[in-house]
């Protein structure tokens, strides 16, 4: 083996050492990410999807070629190793990987959107003298509308640095939100034993 020297890029994620400890940065991808979709020159969006829409797996027609679709949904699900602040979008786009349709083109596009204003956004992990884990949790109570299921999403942070999170779908359909919630508690606190 030889010695190639301090680690800079790796696998689309350049790293920069700073005093005060790493920064992990996917602008890079993201950029090549939004030229391949054509959407370098689009709008920003604020935020990476509209809480008040519910998608559902029977709204509009189905695309006619999913390729692309599960192509982009693929590569941001790779992007939220340093930007945890689009997994529960990502997390939407992926559950209609099978049969994709109009509008869950529209919120990858609208995540693509999110992405362009947020380019410079990176991961930092710091030097901490606590090692302390601290997990939080949470869950929306029947949030989809076509199984009644709850989505849980959960963080976890060491010291101060976020070092694991998740938002997935339950397994079952929780009878109430305390149950969702109870769920949620249950995911983070397995993933940190």
């Amino acid at each position: 083996m030889t010695d190639l020297g301090a680690l800079s890029f790796f696998l689309g994620i350049a790293l920069t050492r700073t005093s005060a400890g790493m920064v992990l940065s996917q602008r890079q991808y993201a950029l090549e990410l939004l030229q391949r979709a054509g959407m370098t020159d689009c709008h920003p969006s604020a935020t990476p999807i509209d809480v008040k829409c519910k998608l559902s797996a029977e709204d509009g027609p189905l695309l006619a070629d999913p390729t692309e679709y599960r192509s982009y949904a693929g590569a941001l699900q790779y992007l939220t190793l340093t930007h945890p602040d689009i997994a529960h979008a990502v997390q939407q786009a992926c559950l209609y990987m099978h049969a994709p349709r109009e509008p869950h083109l529209s919120l990858v596009k609208r995540i693509l959107r999110y992405l362009k204003g947020t380019l410079d956004l990176s991961m930092h992990l710091s030097r901490s003298s606590t090692s302390s884990l601290t997990a939080y949790s949470d869950a929306d109570w029947a949030g989809c509308p076509d199984t009644h299921r709850s989505t849980s999403g959960y963080c976890v942070y060491l010291g101060d640095n976020l070092v694991s999170w998740s938002s997935k779908r339950q397994t079952t359909v929780s009878r109430s939100s305390a149950e969702a919630e109870y769920r949620a508690v249950a995911h983070a606190v397995a993933e940190c034993c």
